[in-house]
């Protein structure tokens, strides 16, 4: 199970402000898992750049968790404060908190793990200038990098999912939010709990099939699993 560690009065957070639009809504103006998973995107990529740490590798996500916790799931048009911090830390991986608000009140809660990795797409040590900046919030608190491998049962239900060009993001992989959408394409919003992980790349070229039961999706390429989902509605 994930722990949600709530948020200390001690260490480095970040805040940013975004605005549920158009292209985030579904046609009943709420806002997409895809849309959720664009914004923790970002303020994580701010968050980053504002450190000013210098660094020739990126960060790719291994896992991440969106729960809902109180009040209306987001609409279009709402203003949403977004804060992030550092919850966790281990040999080669960070994981990195969000609560994300609303007129004062948390409504989305996200737990993601994130993995740096060089130019080859091989994973890096943490680095002694991130403890640096995110020590001091992260507390001591060691996560774990391993995640469980779910596989299909026999009597799931598949399709073909073809990629896009404009799902492919700057290392050749497709983008996090686009493998969102295709948790979209199972589960529609709101929902309780959405806990996506990501067992390998998926690439321009690959033939993906989307495969889903009850509960549960994944994404295949020549038969392994690359994402697996789950999620409680």
């Amino acid at each position: 199970m994930i722990e949600f560690v709530p948020l200390s009065d001690r260490g480095r957070r970040y805040t940013s402000q975004v605005i549920v639009r158009l292209s985030d809504a579904n046609p009943t103006g709420a806002l997409r898992l895809d849309g959720v998973a664009r914004f923790l995107q970002d303020v994580a990529t701010e968050d980053w750049e504002d450190t000013g740490i210098v660094s020739d590798y990126v960060w790719v996500v291994r896992r991440a968790v969106v729960r809902r916790a109180r009040g209306q799931w987001p609409q279009m048009n709402q203003r949403l404060e977004l804060t992030t911090w550092c919850s966790g830390v281990g040999a080669a991986w960070a994981e990195r908190r969000t609560d994300i608000t609303s007129l004062g009140e948390v409504v989305l809660e996200a737990a993601v793990l994130w993995v740096p990795v060089d130019g080859t797409g091989h994973p890096v040590r943490i680095q002694s200038q991130f403890l640096d900046v995110y020590g001091e919030s992260v507390q001591g608190r060691k996560v774990s990098g391993r995640v469980a491998l779910r596989t299909p049962p026999p009597n799931a239900s598949s399709t073909p999912w073809p990629l896009r060009r404009a799902d492919l993001d700057v290392v050749g992989h497709v983008n996090n939010a686009a493998v969102w959408q295709a948790v979209s394409e199972v589960v529609d919003v709101p929902v309780r709990e959405v806990e996506v992980i990501h067992h390998g790349p998926v690439e321009s070229g690959h033939e993906v099939r989307l495969v889903h039961a009850p509960g549960e999706m994944w994404l295949l390429v020549d038969g392994q699993v690359r994402v697996a989902a789950q999620y409680v509605l």
